[in-house]
């Protein structure tokens, strides 16, 4: 199989997990928030930063439907994840290794001298 099949399959499948099978997970997704409520403490606990966003509370603001809003808010967060993983992937890529630019010029000057040992320069 190809690589690039291999990884569009990869995000298909990540894609159909979080925008369908994620209707199916457990109804308590915060764990601290179902315990908080079992113990009796979830009502000193304050709203988050993001609890405004078009993403908070695993649903998609200004969508009624609870199956779809959810299925959209997991695919964007599968779109974002990928967006930034990608970004940072490529960004360390182009910085390279230290070591692997000192292991390629001591590569060279040995190949250097060996031509020039046998009168190749």
């Amino acid at each position: 199989m190809k690589q690039r099949t291999f990884l569009a399959l990869g995000l298909l499948v990540c894609l159909l997990v979080a925008g369908v099978a994620s209707y199916y997970a457990s109804s308590h997704p915060d764990g601290l928030e179902y315990v908080a409520e079992q113990t009796g403490f979830l009502d000193s606990a304050e709203d988050s930063a993001a609890s405004d966003s078009p993403l908070a509370g695993y649903s998609t603001d200004g969508v009624d439907d609870a199956r779809l809003s959810g299925g959209l808010a997991g695919a964007a967060g599968v779109v974002v994840m990928l967006l930034l993983s990608t970004g940072l992937f490529w960004t360390l890529r182009r910085r390279g290794h230290p070591q692997d630019a000192e292991d390629h010029a001591d590569s060279e000057d040995h190949t250097d001298a060996e031509d020039h040992a046998d009168g190749r320069s």
